[in-house]
């Protein structure tokens, strides 16, 4: 998997979901990097990461972390994950692996009627943008444009800036793991938890208050199948917590991942 690498001390691993690459952590990496060596990945199918050969399942996205990690000798590393990436290191963690874990709103505890809304909202709006990808930069240009396109990721679109946003938005319709990503998400096996006294260290889950992609309630199935978790709820926040509160999300993650 190709990673950036920044920052000295401790190792702190950063997993992207959905359409994104490392790029996604630009707003918190400084802050994350003046106390931790930093470690942004790239999983695959997304930013300069190959796709996965054959089957693409959740477990075998899993399988591909983990082997990652034990070869970079980062399998007791802390780690970060947002969105899909989220679910992933909450899994890892399940399965023993990583130091402190703190999941951003992640994907794979709704209800069947909520997977299927985030089924054909997501996958639409790829759609959507894979069908106007040329006009996209003059869309993305302006704070109406970026609020029409963003706003079921983020609470304060309008404030992105473009090149961030256009950056965002063309890796949902460009990197070759978007769709296999949404329908394994949607369509494979639910979530499994770990029982109470089972995870190697202490995981942290945030969630966006504002989040329209997986809703806040959503956060107690969570803490139902993963009852050692503390659940934050963040202010002022969609699905991306690093995008529209990054200076909260920075704190979060330091005082979660704390020796």
């Amino acid at each position: 998997m190709h990673s950036v690498r920044s920052g000295t001390g401790r190792p702190l691993v950063l997993v992207p979901g959905i359409g994104a690459d490392s790029g996604t952590w630009q707003f918190v990496l400084p802050g994350l990097s003046a106390e931790r060596e930093v470690i942004a990945l790239d999983l695959p199918g997304f930013g300069r990461t190959p796709m996965l050969q054959g089957e693409v399942t959740f477990a075998r996205y899993a399988d591909a972390l983990a082997d990652h990690l034990r070869a970079e000798g980062l399998e007791r590393a802390d780690l970060v994950g947002s969105s899909m990436g989220a679910r992933l290191v909450m899994e890892l963690a399940r399965r023993g692996l990583g130091g402190a874990t703190v999941a951003l709103d992640p994907g794979g505890f709704w209800t069947p009627g909520q997977v299927a809304v985030f089924n054909a909202s997501l996958t639409a709006s790829v759609a959507l943008v894979r069908r106007i990808r040329p006009a996209l930069p003059a869309l993305l240009a302006t704070p109406v444009g970026r609020t029409a396109l963003l706003a079921q990721l983020s609470a304060r679109p309008w404030a992105l800036p473009r090149e961030f946003a256009l950056s965002e938005v063309r890796g949902l319709a460009d990197f070759p793991g978007t769709s296999p990503a949404i329908r394994l998400l949607a369509k494979g096996p639910v979530q499994e938890g770990a029982p109470a006294g089972t995870l190697p260290g202490r995981m942290t889950v945030g969630w966006g208050r504002q989040d329209r992609v997986t809703l806040p309630s959503q956060a107690l199935r969570a803490q139902e199948l993963f009852p050692d978790a503390r659940v934050v709820m963040i202010d002022g926040c969609g699905h991306f917590p690093h995008w529209d509160q990054p200076a909260a999300t920075v704190r979060l993650v330091l005082e979660a991942t704390a020796a």
